[in-house]
């Protein structure tokens, strides 16, 4: 697939308006000026993304545009019309962004687990899959070597010495979640990475989930999707993990996953087992607990260098914490 074409155009924040017209002017010269925002044409929808400041320290570009690329070609994600220096245009799916119930919805639950093994079935390279390595391990480190030690703001700055832990103690901590992940042997995939709520979008006419913000994609363990969506059904707006599903629930999510999992390699979904289900359940509970812990720096991250209008030092406190929480439940598990 040819590469987007790239703009020599950056989007002013301030004249965001101004800036929109001006890449929709390549990308859709058809398109009349003055019908632009009103959607005349419902059904060709362009979106502009302007990056987030500073994101670039998180946030490999040059690696998002590749995973454009990937998926669109596999018919994951909308097509990439255009890059500019700071952002870019691309393809909408129509639909709505779930919330806590609709993912517990069975239909959409059921739709979420077939799109996943759909995503993890993507093959990004030549390579062997069993030769594949998770970037989660470079990915955090990178976080951690780059999250702050200080804030300049005296509140913020009494507020993360009481609730953030030392660098030095989150590194033991990464430490032994990198330990126990190597220990689980899990297969390597091509991984979404942040399925929030928000990023899941159903199409209710025609009865389909999309994925959407492949910003943080890249090869990860494949239980680790599933750990970090479930971490999700806590909510976007008043977070609650008590809403994190119990084991019932996810056993029962666990099975239709590897049911489109066989099916998608060939093989008869009647031939996925109990202990397959319960062996993944102990790798996507832990890799909970690693999601927890890489949001938790990301947050720090965010905190200091991001102008969006959002507590990211409470968040990282509140990720870090229901790390800590979960950490002995979780890394208790044990292989069937």
């Amino acid at each position: 697939m040819a590469a987007p074409r790239f703009l020599d155009i950056t989007v002013d924040t301030n004249k965001f308006e101004e800036g929109a017209l001006e890449v929709l002017k390549h990308v859709r010269p058809s398109w009349p000026q003055a019908s632009v925002g009103f959607r005349s044409q419902p059904d060709d929808v362009v979106l502009i993304r302007v990056n987030g400041e500073a994101t670039e320290l998180i946030i490999d570009r040059k690696a998002e545009v590749e995973t454009f690329r990937l998926l669109s070609a596999a018919k994951c994600s909308p097509p990439m019309y255009a890059q500019f220096h700071n952002g870019m245009a691309y393809g909408f799916f129509h639909g709505k962004p779930l919330d806590e119930s609709m993912a517990r919805d069975d239909n959409i639950a059921t739709l979420i687990a077939k799109e996943m093994v759909r995503l993890h079935s993507v093959q990004p390279d030549q390579q062997d899959p069993a030769q594949r390595r998770s970037y989660y391990s470079a990915k955090t480190q990178n976080f951690l070597n780059v999250a702050p030690t200080s804030f300049d703001d005296p509140k913020r700055q009494e507020i993360f010495q009481r609730d953030i832990p030392s660098k030095a103690d989150l590194q033991k901590e990464l430490d032994e979640i990198l330990q126990q992940l190597r220990a689980l042997n899990m297969p390597v995939v091509f991984s979404h990475n942040d399925l929030l709520l928000k990023n899941i979008i159903y199409d209710e006419e025609k009865d389909e989930v999309h994925f959407i913000d492949y910003e943080y994609a890249f090869l990860n363990y494949e239980a680790y999707d599933i750990g970090n969506h479930f971490c999700e059904y806590a909510g976007i707006d008043e977070v609650n993990y008590d809403l994190y599903p119990d084991k019932p629930y996810q056993m029962k999510w666990l099975r239709r996953y590897l049911e489109f999992s066989y099916q998608a390699k060939g093989r008869p979904a009647t031939e996925v087992t109990d202990t397959d289900v319960e062996r993944l359940y102990v790798q996507a509970n832990k890799c909970a607990c690693a999601a927890h812990f890489f949001w938790g720096i990301w947050a720090l991250i965010q905190a200091k260098n991001s102008s969006i209008d959002f507590d990211f030092l409470g968040y990282a406190s509140l990720r870090l914490n229901e790390y800590f929480r979960r950490k002995k439940e979780f890394f208790s598990l044990a292989l069937p």
